[in-house]
């Protein structure tokens, strides 16, 4: 930290989660410099703003000089987007946990992950396998504090398409006033309450009594606001 102020870094900047949490960073009072790590630069500009463009299959090794007190990973893909589960596999989980063991070693006190609705290791489905390992692979780091975010479809609008999503979001939109009590965790969540209550939680860790390691469920993610 620096005279109070606190520095954050980013992945996933150019996704929907990413790319909201990003703005929201920027306009926070809390911190004074961001870094995003991206593929291809950003069209943001901001003061606060460094955009450092890496070999994301060399990630551990790309961050060995950034430092960073709060360490926010949106990072995610689909199987159609990544054409393999070994491609969706080193976005999911072999990203995160190398950005985990990086920013662990250059002192981060905060890793804010996204991971989704069942992520488990022990899951029938490989999408919440991945999600589970990257969970713990976060976990096994140690740091003061982690936030693990699983929400459940998220809307919002998208830069790329995708139709099958797009299909799951028209309808989850649809059937959220009908999803309530044991339901309420499935419906449909904005991507800007998640991306707020990501940069809350950041916010407010070093000031709360809450305990070193949080993981938010859907349902309560739909009561951020």
């Amino acid at each position: 930290m620096v005279d109070g102020k606190r520095s954050a870094l980013i992945l996933g900047a150019s996704g929907l989660v990413g790319g909201l949490c990003l703005r929201r960073i920027l306009a926070s009072a809390c911190y004074e410099q961001v870094t995003a790590v991206v593929r291809r630069p950003l069209e943001v500009e901001s003061e606060k703003l460094a955009q450092r463009v890496v070999n994301f299959d060399r990630l551990e090794q790309e961050l060995r000089d950034i430092r960073a007190d709060d360490v926010f990973c949106c990072l995610g893909s689909t199987m159609k987007k990544a054409g393999s589960q070994e491609a969706f596999s080193r976005v999911d989980y072999a990203y995160p946990a190398a950005a985990a063991r990086a920013m662990k070693r250059n002192g981060s006190s905060h890793f804010l992950l996204v991971s989704a609705l069942g992520a488990s290791e022990k899951s029938l489905f490989f999408y919440n396998r991945v999600k589970g390992k990257a969970e713990r692979a976060v976990l096994e780091e140690d740091f003061p504090f982690v936030t693990i975010f699983r929400p459940s479809l998220l809307l919002g609008e998208r830069h790329e398409s995708r139709f099958l999503e797009g299909v799951g979001v028209k309808a989850a939109a649809w059937l959220s006033p009908v999803m309530q009590g044991p339901l309420r965790k499935y419906a449909g969540l904005e991507a800007n309450k998640l991306a707020c209550r990501m940069v809350r939680e950041a916010e407010q860790a070093l000031t709360s009594s809450r305990s070193s390691v949080l993981t938010l469920e859907s349902d309560s993610l739909q009561r951020s606001l």
